[in-house]
């Protein structure tokens, strides 16, 4: 029974972690048709609409009492307010890139990822980091480094998307509080900072009264295409382990980059291209070493 419960909870984990990682990796088609609005604007309106979408779903599933447990613990409190801000941060920065036509960047960023959560599970979560692991790691940083040299710049966007990402999974990890509860705590807790610039800073696409019926209906879809995807990581994240959880996260970065390539027609420079063969190289690796150990601890448990 145990084992069934075992795995039926990874199972789910798996599941949830697709369907976050090809949420976010179609989410550019959504966001290239906000372009006329600044990124920080955009920003605003996925807060608002995500904390109504969020609210609407707390009843639904009754899910209130939760809420207030977690706001009676001042730990849980203080973890979650750091974590609100790294994810406020990570949807800026990706608004921008996307609607800058940085999208190889925040590709680049979302496939180096994986191999930095492998990192920060093995500093803050004690999780054993295997030899080719460590050989996926040191192949991804070979790569970003050929980037480096060849261009003269840090791709910042890519490794800025990458850490506070990661750092963001690494604290929700940490609390006891479900997906839901905890992205709803994070959401209020930047809803004053949204609702400000929307009264103080707004543009004139912001006065939902004289815009068209299409461009407000793109505005509060905000709400559902930050919540859903968002919902489904945070729900992997409590029934994977961490490291096993950066196995999925190909999925996104992938369809950014066809979608910069073959539909934005981004430049892939010679470089740029030996940067993302030496991750994609680390990737393959990360994946093959992950589905031995997968494999492994399976019939170990079977046994």
């Amino acid at each position: 029974m145990h084992i069934d419960a075992d795995a039926k909870r990874t199972q789910a984990g798996v599941l949830c972690a697709i369907a976050a990682y090809t949420m976010w990796g179609v989410a550019p088609l959504y966001f290239k048709q906000l372009q006329i609005m600044p990124a920080l604007e955009i920003l605003v309106h996925r807060i608002v609409w995500s904390v109504l979408v969020l609210i609407i779903l707390l009843g639904v599933t009754r899910q209130w009492n939760k809420v207030r447990i977690a706001l009676y613990s001042s730990r849980v409190m203080k973890t979650l307010a750091v974590a609100g801000v790294l994810l406020g941060a990570n949807w800026l920065l990706f608004i921008w890139a996307i609607n800058n036509d940085h999208l190889l960047d925040a590709s680049l960023g979302y496939y180096i990822n994986p191999l930095l959560n492998v990192f920060l599970g093995r500093m803050f979560l004690g999780e054993k980091l295997r030899p080719m692991q460590r050989f996926a790691v040191i192949l991804a940083v070979i790569g970003v480094s050929i980037l480096i040299v060849a261009h003269g710049y840090l791709p910042w966007v890519a490794l800025v998307l990458a850490g506070t990402f990661g750092v963001y999974g690494l604290l929700r990890k940490q609390v006891s509080v479900d997906s839901l509860p905890g992205l709803f705590i994070e959401s209020l807790m930047l809803l004053p900072l949204a609702i400000g610039y929307w009264i103080w800073f707004g543009s004139v696409h912001s006065d939902m009264f004289t815009n068209t019926v299409s461009l407000n209906v793109l505005l509060v879809a905000a709400g559902i295409v930050t919540t859903a995807p968002l919902l489904c990581f945070t729900a992997a994240a409590r029934r994977l382990m961490y490291s096993t959880l950066g196995f999925f996260q190909y999925i996104g970065p992938s369809l950014m980059f066809l979608l910069a390539v073959y539909l934005y027609n981004e430049p892939l420079e010679p470089a740029r291209l030996i940067t993302f063969g030496f991750v994609w190289a680390a990737l393959v690796i990360f994946s093959i070493d992950s589905l031995k150990a997968y494999r492994t601890a399976r019939k170990a448990r079977l046994a």
